[in-house]
């Protein structure tokens, strides 16, 4: 029988964060799978458990993640944790846990921190419709095309950024964007300096031009302003119910169908066709 692999969150500064059911699993499985082993055993250590760690990160994923399954395969259970917030998230846990959905191995979520949740969560920016980006390419190309694709995305927008590229993105996101579209630049979320910097991608790009950016950021971007409907007049309405009437649909199907299309009153369209009719 297949062993477990158990995806646990971790903190993502502050070690009080660890819940006591992510505690109990790190000391009940058979080995860890941990980004940087010495990362992860700073948690162990804090939480008194020692237990047999493998490394398991995206320069290795391909060769240890089919060492990891055939050890799932054998009956061990796992625990796979980041350095920080929730595996399989914009990470190469995604793929192990790929692997293990093809090969029915049971995957168990124990919740946590997740940085990006946090940020959005304190960032005053709309939270009910939102689209996490992850981290943007590196690739000029790819990156630029990636910010296209987003020009007219009307859902709050999550990235991840390092501070050495952080002056970079600003200045992208700017020229993708424009300068007053609001942003929540979140640092060092639960960590001593915590910081939530809530201003335009204008106003960023230029702080940190003066400013060094120091910590691991979330940005929460305003989402593109909803496109202004068309406005349609019984006029048009009167001209598509001819249209749709030319093709064969009956009058009142014609007029269910333009009223729909053009958001007018389905009697209104209906009394103005039949007093058209009438006319003629």
């Amino acid at each position: 029988m297949a062993g477990t692999l158990y995806l646990v969150a971790t903190p993502i500064g502050n070690l009080g964060d660890v819940s006591p059911r992510a505690a109990e699993t790190l000391e009940t499985v058979d080995f860890i799978a941990a980004e940087d082993t010495r990362v992860t055993v700073k948690l162990l250590n804090h939480l008194g458990i020692k237990k047999p760690m493998v490394s398991y990160y995206r320069h290795n994923a391909d060769t240890r993640g089919d060492e990891l399954v055939d050890r799932l395969l054998a009956g061990e259970s796992c625990a796979l944790v980041t350095d920080a917030g929730t595996p399989a998230i914009s990470d190469p846990g995604e793929e192990l846990v790929a692997q293990c959905a093809a090969q029915d191995i049971p995957v168990v979520a124990i919740p946590g921190a997740c940085a990006f949740v946090n940020a959005l969560a304190v960032s005053g920016l709309p939270t009910g419709r939102f689209t996490f980006e992850g981290f943007l390419a590196m690739n000029k190309k790819n990156r630029k095309a990636h910010l296209e694709s987003l020009k007219h995305e009307e859902r709050t927008m999550v990235f991840h950024e390092a501070p050495h590229k952080l002056r970079a993105t600003l200045d992208d996101l700017y020229a993708a964007f424009g300068p007053d579209r609001r942003v929540a630049l979140c640092r060092e979320l639960t960590k001593l300096h915590e910081e939530v910097r809530r201003t335009t991608l204008g106003e960023a790009a230029r702080h940190y031009a003066e400013n060094p950016p120091k910590g691991e950021f979330v940005l929460v971007i305003e989402g593109a302003p909803p496109k202004a409907q068309e406005e349609y007049t019984l006029e048009d309405g009167l001209a598509m119910v001819a249209k749709l009437q030319e093709q064969g649909m009956s009058a009142r199907d014609a007029v269910k169908e333009a009223a729909g299309v053009c958001n007018l009153s389905r009697k209104a369209l209906y009394d103005r066709v039949m007093k058209e009719k009438n006319k003629n």
